[in-house]
């Protein structure tokens, strides 16, 4: 893996598709680090994949060679934001990724999991040049990283264009698929669940039923995989096996009056 970058709008099961592809590579690494934003890695770490700790007031204090020390000791982490608004966690992050890459350049490399990305590397810009670096330079340094969004449009250019390889979900949003259309060379309306049939589909992204849109389904969804290759596929995340549980929820439907 080199970066990945991980998009769908919410309710996707973007969650699970992260943990899963987590769980496939932690041990691959010997650091692994997991900005949890919502706390819905705990699969992991109750699976003893992953160790946790609680990112809080106190911690925004540590310098980078606080958070060096840290891993030293704690290789394999998720962290949980607790109490810190987006900025704030985005300059903790800053100097928590400063302190990974040095560390994997000295070993034999290292795993960045940074999860609802669009808040640590915002398209606004003014965030850390260590996050950005990770796009831009992190192979050299050994670096591999999982960049999560549900908020594509809200994500940096240069850190969507830099994916090695892409795993897209469904979308709602016109910004997020003018976005889609702008990274990917298949035809963006295939994400689109509103679309009908899909025109000039290539064969390999066409379902059981021929070129429509990416399904949701009550458990499950379809995703698109496409790399620098060329390489392109449909996947239904419901063939997705996993040893850890997934704990983190997808939200509760809103029941309707009209309908009892």
């Amino acid at each position: 893996m080199t970066h990945r970058l991980i998009a769908a709008a919410t309710g996707s099961g973007k969650s699970f598709v992260t943990q899963a592809t987590i769980e496939q590579n932690v041990g691959e690494y010997p650091y692994t680090v997991v900005f949890d934003y919502k706390d819905e890695y705990r699969g992991l770490v109750d699976a003893g994949l992953l160790s946790h700790f609680i990112v809080g007031p106190r911690e925004t204090g540590w310098t980078v060679e606080t958070w060096r020390q840290f891993f030293k000791q704690n290789p394999k982490t998720v962290l949980i934001r607790h109490r810190l608004d987006p900025d704030v966690w985005r300059e903790v992050a800053g100097r928590v990724v400063a302190a990974v890459r040095e560390l994997g350049a000295q070993s034999d490399g290292a795993l960045l999991v940074l999860d609802e990305a669009h808040f640590l590397a915002p398209q606004r810009g003014g965030y850390p040049d260590s996050i950005k670096g990770v796009a831009t330079t992190g192979r050299g340094e050994g670096v591999s990283s999982i960049i999560v969004t549900q908020r594509l449009s809200e994500l940096d250019e240069t850190v969507v264009s830099q994916a090695g390889e892409r795993l897209l979900g469904v979308f709602s949003s016109s910004a997020d698929l003018s976005k889609v259309g702008r990274t990917v060379g298949y035809p963006k309306e295939v994400h689109n669940p509103e679309e009908d049939r899909i025109a000039k589909l290539p064969d390999e992204l066409h379902a059981d039923k021929g070129p429509i849109p990416l399904r949701k389904f009550d458990v499950g969804s379809e995703w698109i995989y496409s790399d620098l290759s060329g390489k392109r596929e449909r996947r239904d995340s419901r063939q997705i096996t996993m040893d850890s549980e997934h704990i983190g929820g997808e939200g509760n439907s809103i029941r309707d009056p009209a309908n009892g």
